[in-house]
């Protein structure tokens, strides 16, 4: 079992680098905008359903591959980085919609924002290798499993994302349910939406391993 002093340690770094601006946390931002709060939660549940992934590759040693590869590596990150890309493209192209009754936009099912929440965490190669350097600082051989700990962590860091992830979801959700009532404003959305797409497309595309 791990120490509960190390828990606490870890739970507050995994608070402090969920809050720290990054790909998935401005995707939830854009998404909760656009779409509404419960679109923001949905996507933030397929991004912590990625870090499960994550998690398991660090304990399998799989994340390792990724580490030592260049060709796995490009491979996966030009695949998010194609992604996101397609993405921005359906943004620019979006015209204002209809606002429904909570004040979201567009008619992407949950089903599809939960899956890009998926696909957006597990196409960065940068979380993997990052997981590979993280968990296993707060391992400690001589309190048992060496992989049920790292999965122990991940879990807790999964419970972190979703506590700051949910909450900016609902903020975001709650600004745009009163910023989508004008047409005007949703354009301005979709086109601020597809640029911050494209930057992180172009952010993700330039990493190195």
């Amino acid at each position: 079992m791990i120490p509960i002093e190390t828990i606490l340690t870890f739970f507050v770094a995994a608070i402090l680098l969920a809050l720290a601006p990054g790909p998935d946390n401005i995707f939830v931002l854009t998404q909760s905008t656009l779409r509404g709060r419960w679109a923001g939660m949905v996507v933030t549940m397929g991004l912590c359903t990625g870090l499960v992934f994550h998690s398991s590759a660090v304990a399998l040693g799989v994340a390792a591959i990724f580490q030592t590869s260049v060709v796995a590596f490009s491979l996966l990150k030009f695949m998010g980085a194609g992604y996101l890309v397609y993405l921005a493209w359906q943004a620019f192209r979006a015209s204002a919609q209809k606002v429904s009754g909570d004040g979201s936009v567009g008619a992407v099912s949950h089903g599809k924002l939960y899956r890009r929440g998926i696909i957006m965490n597990i196409t960065n190669p940068k979380v993997s290798i990052f997981f590979l350097a993280f968990l296993p600082q707060f391992v400690t051989p001589s309190q048992g499993s060496i992989p049920l700990q790292i999965l122990m962590l991940g879990g807790i860091f999964i419970l972190a994302t979703l506590m700051i992830f949910g909450g900016i979801a609902l903020v975001a959700g709650y600004l745009g349910e009163r910023m989508n009532q004008s047409p005007n404003i949703q354009k301005i959305l979709n086109r601020v939406a597809g640029t911050v797409f494209l930057g992180l497309a172009l952010k993700l595309a330039s990493i190195k391993q």
